[in-house]
């Protein structure tokens, strides 16, 4: 009988296709790999693509992990077959709890998640977001100002105008002047909560789901998590109620939160499904934007023939009388890259945000099977030598830049070395990458909505820095640079951040402070 048992359970693994998972690291009984993930798992699944290869099989107590450290891999699969790769791993903290299923970012695809999207999509498409420019414009020349006045809370001021910007936008609320706004400090705390959420093994009820029936009292987890969603909402449906007053009285402003009102019935969404799509956008806008802009700060300070350059054409082409606009943005190819290159370059997104499959699928002769969760290593993706050159770990706008007497392949990244002296324009981008040069805002039905409307500000907020600043590290009493640390970060699991460094940060020249004086006048 056990001869036969055995030889019943033989035949059946060789005719299981989970034989044919994608190659990866062995585990331990149980847990499985588990016990391997570190707190910035990205860097180890990079290491590893280089023994089992561009598509890893993980598995955690049972899940099964797939990762993707390929662009064609992560596009063959993530685009090209996105109708069954756009659901989202079951979160009983973040979603069920945390969120009371209302933020777009936990909801698997579905009817709600695709009503959601097409509400905002007008205002969020690329032609929707050329209404927020002037917006966009007056925010960079205050946050200039504000790096000259306070350069020692150079972080403060990046957070304060991603904030009024969104806030606005969103909102439609007025301009925030304080680099310590209440509200910066209130939506911080809502993305915390919610980053931690998102996070693998924050939580041991994500991997034993049989802790989800514990009673309120014993379950602390859940009872912070419930009187979180319990606040949340009353302070997103009191915003939401805000702008809805304005309405009635006819102190319209043009906001998203004023086209989901105005477009309800249109998209039927509840009020309560609306005001938690305002703060989930609120929230990603804020936190992610700032941290690009951090990294960029970072690089100049390293990279001072960057900043030299950047200054140069800015020089050129703008001119010191007068702040750069969008409408310099044709002829400013080299800061256009730079943008391009900070997202790249250290993607606060580095671990991308996970998929699940949501029928069995095979790729390439590997099986992958219905409720995997399917992470894009955006880290490793960004940092392909095969995509962007032996480099591809330092900071080289160049990479993004032809002569206009030639191109780059679109299989990778030009050998072409950037001249001051050339016709430079931007060059076409790597293939896989959507024409953004990297692959930071993820893929398919879940690439970030907000993409086009981030690439604006980032443009614009690093002209105007470039022209009106001079960032240099401090030096010790030795005369020293202290230069701030490029190869660790901080991170939640989710978002990549730079560890505390202080600058220096000066007028380029003395008309600095006027000329941004007399933009703010003109707004």
């Amino acid at each position: 009988m056990a001869i036969t048992l055995v030889a019943l359970l033989a035949i059946r693994w060789h005719l299981s296709p989970y034989r044919k998972l994608p190659p990866g690291p062995r585990g331990v009984p149980l847990l499985g790999n588990l016990l391997q993930l570190s707190m910035q798992p990205w860097q180890l699944f990079t290491e590893w693509k280089d023994i089992y290869g561009p598509i890893i099989s993980l598995n955690l107590v049972g899940h099964t992990v797939i990762v993707l450290n390929d662009h064609k891999v992560a596009s063959d699969l993530l685009d090209q077959r996105s109708a069954i790769y756009s659901g989202r791993p079951r979160s009983i903290v973040g979603s069920e709890f945390l969120t009371g299923g209302l933020s777009l970012a936990f909801l698997s695809y579905g009817e709600t998640s695709k009503r959601m999207r097409r509400s905002t999509h007008e205002a969020l498409s690329k032609s929707g977001v050329k209404d927020y420019l002037r917006l966009q414009s007056m925010e960079a020349a205050i946050m200039t100002k504000g790096l000259l006045d306070e350069p020692a809370k150079f972080d403060a001021h990046l957070l304060r105008t991603t904030t009024s910007i969104t806030t606005n936008i969103i909102y439609g609320a007025d301009t925030m002047r304080r680099a310590t706004d209440p509200a910066i400090k209130q939506i911080s705390a809502f993305m915390a909560r919610a980053l931690r959420a998102a996070q693998p093994g924050a939580y041991l009820v994500e991997l034993f789901t049989w802790m989800k029936y514990m009673p309120t009292w014993l379950a602390k987890w859940k009872r912070d998590a419930l009187e979180h969603y319990n606040s949340d909402s009353k302070v997103f449906e009191s915003l939401f109620d805000g702008v809805a007053e304005k309405i009635a009285k006819g102190d319209e402003q043009p906001s998203i939160v004023a086209s989901l009102i105005s477009q309800q019935k249109r998209h039927g969404l509840t009020k309560a499904e609306s005001s938690w799509l305002a703060a989930t956008f609120y929230g990603a806008g804020v936190e992610t934007t700032a941290g690009v802009l951090v990294f960029f700060i970072q690089a100049m300070l390293h990279y001072p023939h960057v900043q030299e350059r950047a200054q140069a054409e800015l020089d050129a082409v703008v001119g010191r009388s007068r702040m750069p606009t969008f409408e310099d943005m044709e002829n400013l190819p080299y800061i256009r890259a730079i943008a391009r290159e900070a997202l790249r370059w250290k993607p606060v997104g580095p671990g991308g945000m996970p998929h699940m499959l949501m029928e069995d699928d095979w790729y390439d002769g590997y099986f992958i099977p219905k409720g995997a969760i399917v992470l894009p290593n955006i880290w490793a993706m960004n940092r392909n030598p095969e995509v962007y050159g032996p480099d591809a770990t330092e900071f080289r706008p160049e990479r993004f830049l032809a002569s206009s007497r030639s191109s780059s392949p679109v299989d990778g990244m030009s050998s072409y070395t950037y001249r001051p002296e050339d016709d430079a324009i931007l060059a076409p981008a790597p293939r896989y990458t959507k024409e953004e040069g990297h692959v930071t805002y993820g893929y398919g039905r879940r690439i970030c909505p907000g993409r086009f409307l981030a690439n604006n500000s980032l443009f614009i907020d690093i002209a105007c820095m470039l022209w009106g600043c001079s960032f240099t590290p401090l030096v010790d009493a030795s005369g020293q640079k202290i230069l701030p640390d490029i190869k660790n970060h901080t991170s939640d699991g989710i978002i990549l951040r730079a560890m505390p460094f202080e600058c220096d940060i000066t007028p380029r020249f003395p008309e600095v402070a006027d000329v941004i004086a007399q933009t703010e006048e003109s707004f």
